[in-house]
């Protein structure tokens, strides 16, 4: 049985994170379950070529089976796929091969994509559990293992969640490493200016976000509020359901 935040004498030894950094899907904002053809379908309307007329279950299907091909996005393991490789690599290559030309930036297409493949909205009490870190003097900011690029990735979350207070936002599709790697983790710190032990890690994948987090020195929370599969509680891992049991547990420290 894993140690919930209401067990507060578990964590009294605990001491007040300067900074606390997040994932983003599943944490941050809870995405609707992933549909490639939707996404597929609303980039190919702004086809300027199609030449041998795919549909977009087509294209999807091929993007697919390249997936398979690279081993990413296997649930199973992607704790073992550290390096993260970018999307607007992947779609220039996806639609140049099938003779598809596409009136849109790489970004666009990645925003285009993403919004219609999992739309997404912020977690319950996500807001307000930022707001009360910003009241706090508790520092905030986020590593994503995603994809997207970068400006996508920073406009889905200030478009979800409107007035954070994060200082960086980090897409691995920028940085080449992908959580557990611990690279990923030492230049967060080194944007934040603070030590591991300074640093909490909230996050809703076990492998990637909590034994990744650990592993690089910082304290892991395991928040499964949002969490898209099934979990195995785990010893001595602080496991938070909503944000209120975190607030409440942070009121204690002060």
């Amino acid at each position: 049985m894993s140690r919930k935040v209401t067990d507060l004498q578990s964590w009294e030894w605990l001491k007040k994170p300067k900074m606390i950094m997040f994932d983003y899907g599943q944490t941050l904002v809870n995405e609707q379950l992933f549909d490639g053809v939707k996404g597929t379908e609303a980039v190919l309307k702004h086809a300027k070529k199609n030449k041998y007329n795919k549909s977009a279950e087509e294209v999807q299907a091929y993007a697919n089976k390249l997936n398979q091909e690279l081993g990413r996005f296997d649930p199973e393991k992607r704790q073992l796929f550290q390096v993260e490789v970018p999307n607007y690599m992947f779609t220039k290559y996806l639609y140049e091969s099938q003779g598809i030309e596409i009136a849109l930036t790489s970004e666009e297409i990645d925003s285009v994509f993403w919004n219609a493949a999992a739309p997404g909205k912020p977690t319950e009490g996500i807001a307000e559990f930022l707001e009360f870190l910003r009241v706090k003097g508790i520092r905030s900011g986020v590593i994503s293992n995603i994809s997207y690029c970068g400006n996508a990735v920073v406009k889905r979350i200030n478009d979800c969640i409107p007035g954070n207070d994060f200082e960086f936002i980090i897409a691995t599709s920028e940085y080449m490493y992908r959580k557990p790697n611990k690279h990923i983790f030492e230049l967060a710190l080194e944007k934040a200016g603070l030590n591991p032990e300074e640093v909490w890690y909230i996050g809703d994948q076990y492998q990637c976000d909590i034994v990744g987090a650990n592993a690089a020195g910082l304290f892991p929370v395991w928040y499964i509020g949002a969490i898209d599969m099934k979990y195995e509680p785990k010893d001595d891992i602080l496991t938070i359901e909503n944000w209120k049991e975190l607030t409440e547990l942070l009121k204690k420290m002060e």
